[in-house]
């Protein structure tokens, strides 16, 4: 059984800065991309940042870029996201997600594993 556990949501201030986490568990995703997105108004699941099997490329929304860093451990099966700078409009429940084989993609629909979500608030 394949299962991906976000952690280190929370609250904090504009220009904070919070670390999540997303383990994985039930299989290996070295080989396939792992990412974040989070809901947006329009969209059913908005793209943040993703990164390739060896951790070679990464993507970043233009909303995040110079302020987000995705990183991934292989031997620890988790992938992190380093968010500074936070903003207001950084609020939102951040789903990790994963492929087992998959290139990277900022489409939502190519990853098929998907965590329960994180809950991020930044306040002004």
């Amino acid at each position: 059984q394949v299962q991906l556990v976000e952690s280190g949501g929370g609250l904090v201030q504009a220009g904070g800065s919070l670390r999540l986490s997303c383990a994985a568990s039930g299989r290996t995703f070295s080989s396939g991309a792992m990412g974040w997105f989070r809901p947006a108004p329009g969209k059913e699941r908005e793209f943040v940042s993703a990164i390739s099997g060896n951790g070679g490329i990464t993507y970043y929304a233009d909303s995040v870029k110079g302020r987000f860093t995705i990183s991934r451990d292989n031997a620890k099966n988790t992938v992190y996201l380093q968010m500074n700078s936070l903003k207001p409009e950084d609020t939102a429940t951040y789903y990790c997600t994963a492929n087992l084989y998959g290139p990277i993609t900022k489409s939502y629909t190519a990853y098929n594993y998907w965590g329960q979500g994180t809950q991020v608030t930044v306040s002004s």
